[in-house]
């Protein structure tokens, strides 16, 4: 196997990794607002904002990696034996950080906790500490949460009970579940409560694609409108449509052998409960269970055997891929007699996502938040791919409409390959 990077998503996150200019100068400018706001009275929150792929997790790396070098080896620092944490919650990221600390000298897998954890050992010790970081600020629980035994009405709120400086990312486009229902309004709402300040990065480092591209998923999955594809949507990025499943599948193994981290993603719409048996996506000729619950340290799109599985949104979000063969399901269908796309929702089979929350009683608020929701998921599995993107749509008339539009442009010849 051959690749000119590191596969291993500890990598892509290491505190070792250069960062640009921008990167340093934000470092720089959050440590400084830590300082300034430690030995506050009220906690004080930095919030960066930023869509995927923007960096903000490396840069959050990089901030606890000083934070921690500081709290634990530099007794002129006013961040000795400060008592910091750093925060996600996604079981398949924080495995990720845990096995960065392991490997770090002056980090410990400890300091890496789900929120939720995190909240309720604070609140049974009666304790607080000094700064909290969070990463993927859109997941953090935004009501209460009894199966994951969250029982306050907000993460966030209750983090600020806690520490003095709360440092934490946010995108609005990757939020996905009703039970973390965030907007920049809703954000901002608790935030600006406190000393504040803001950053928005933009540059986007994960894709080789072009702008046009990215656009065009953005136009997709915002707006719902099918534009007409780019002619710059293969200069230097390997973007394909597919009408067939199964053909989508072969290259994305062929790409595997070629360069690894390469899997298929799908969007909700096809069988699956948390029962512990296997679920199956039927596509033709294509037949492949959906990702298994991941007991391992390794995060799922690592483990080799999974180019045998079908990943799901909570497998993948936050994570890079190589190639991403991209099935968009049943729930997703093209108007016909429009170039618009709609949803679904009798075929939504990840229910649990929009379970109704009791502030929210407007019927037409609640349509597009779900659409929102469900079209930020979309979004999100269509960013996975560095290298490339693969899609097919199971809509008859949704798949042929794209397919048509890439032979158009000439560039069936790829599909082969």
């Amino acid at each position: 196997m051959e690749s000119s990077v590191s596969n291993a998503a500890i990598d892509k996150l290491s505190p070792t990794l250069p960062l640009t200019a921008e990167q340093e100068r934000l470092v720089q400018q959050i440590l400084q607002f830590c300082k300034d706001h430690l030995k506050d009275n009220n906690p004080a929150v930095f919030t960066i904002y930023g869509d995927a792929g923007t960096g903000k997790s490396v840069v959050l790396s990089h901030l606890f990696a000083s934070l921690q070098l500081a709290a634990r080896t530099q007794p002129d620092s006013p961040f000795y034996k400060s008592n910091n944490y750093f925060t996600v919650n996604h079981p398949e990221i924080l495995k990720v950080y845990r096995e960065l600390a392991g490997k770090q000298q002056h980090q410990y897998k400890k300091d890496y906790q789900r929120p939720t954890s995190l909240i309720n050992r604070l609140d049974k010790e009666g304790k607080d500490v000094d700064v909290v970081i969070v990463d993927e600020a859109h997941l953090l629980l935004s009501k209460p949460d009894h199966y994951n035994n969250f029982y306050h009405q907000n993460q966030l709120v209750e983090l600020l009970h806690h520490a003095k400086v709360v440092v934490l990312v946010f995108d609005q486009f990757q939020v996905l579940r009703m039970k973390s229902l965030w907007t920049p309004k809703r954000l901002q709402k608790i935030t600006n409560r406190y000393p504040h300040a803001e950053y928005h990065l933009h540059h986007q480092f994960r894709m080789t694609a072009s702008d046009e591209l990215l656009d065009w998923f953005n136009q997709l999955t915002e707006s719902r409108i099918i534009k007409q594809l780019p002619i710059s949507a293969r200069d230097h990025y390997d973007f394909r449509i597919y009408d067939d499943a199964e053909a989508m599948h072969q290259a994305i193994v062929r790409r595997n052998q070629e360069v690894g981290l390469s899997r298929i993603l799908s969007t909700s719409g096809y069988p699956s409960t948390l029962d512990g048996g296997k679920h199956y996506i039927d596509e033709g000729h294509f037949h492949l269970p959906w990702d298994q619950y991941n007991f391992t340290s390794t995060p799922w799109a690592e483990i080799p055997k999974t180019i045998n599985e079908v990943g799901s949104i909570y497998t993948c979000q936050g994570f890079d891929l190589n190639y991403a063969g991209i099935i968009m399901g049943p729930i997703i269908f093209q108007i016909p007699g429009t170039k618009q796309i709609d949803i679904d929702f009798g075929k939504y089979t990840d229910t649990e996502s929009l379970k109704r929350r009791d502030d929210l009683t407007d019927p037409k608020e609640i349509k597009e938040l779900k659409y929102k929701m469900i079209l930020n998921a979309l979004n999100v599995i269509l960013k996975r791919g560095v290298r490339g993107t693969y899609i097919y749509a199971h809509d008859p008339l949704l798949r042929k409409t794209l397919y048509q539009m890439f032979i158009k442009r000439g560039w069936g010849d790829v599909l082969a390959k």
